[in-house]
């Protein structure tokens, strides 16, 4: 049940991605998230979605490890897929009741929203897929280095970040051995 969640596993490899500085990894993130909010038509969207499949594929994690991390999303993706098929304004009117519009413009929103969303999250889950929580808080820490003049503890920050990505593995698997035990019980999840 809950061991589709991938977030925060690390997937040892010995790809180009996989010995990537870290540092370099996150600034590639930052850029890859910029431009993905950036991105304004069909043609953006297409190049950055063949950029994030190359990064996959050099990676060579399986698809499949994606697609499972997704699936908790699902619920998120469609709230947000209808609230902008509802509720944008646009000029080209195709479907009308209740005093609710569905325009041309609200379906390529919701279309361009849960796009960028699943690409955003891809791009994440490539990053925590490629990079141990350990290299990814040096990383981090190293980036952060210039802040500590202002007195940001950026040791500290850092370091909370690899407890969480360490954690998060071990939490599911904590979690889904309670439910197992519960359900042995007696203990009904699905109502």
């Amino acid at each position: 049940m809950l061991k589709d969640i991938t977030l925060g596993q690390f997937f040892p490899g010995k790809s180009l991605i996989h010995r990537l500085d870290p540092r370099t990894k996150l600034v590639m993130l930052v850029v890859y998230i910029v431009a993905l909010f950036l991105a304004a038509g069909p043609a953006s969207y297409c190049l950055i979605l063949v950029f994030l499949l190359n990064c996959i594929h050099i990676s060579g994690i399986p698809g499949k490890a994606f697609v499972r991390g997704m699936k908790p999303l699902i619920f998120i993706l469609i709230f947000t897929g209808l609230l902008n098929l509802f509720f944008t304004q646009g000029t080209v009117v195709l479907v009308s009741f209740w005093g609710i519009s569905i325009t041309l413009e609200g379906i390529l929103r919701a279309i361009y929203m849960v796009a960028r969303i699943l690409m955003l999250i891809a791009g994440t889950f490539l990053l925590t897929y490629t990079t141990s929580p350990i290299a990814l808080t040096d990383g981090l820490e190293s980036l952060l280095n210039p802040l500590k003049h202002i007195k940001v503890p950026v040791h500290e920050l850092a370091m909370i970040m690899c407890i969480a990505l360490r954690f998060i593995p071990t939490l599911i698997e904590e979690t889904d051995k309670l439910m197992s035990a519960q359900k042995a019980r007696g203990a009904d999840f699905e109502t």
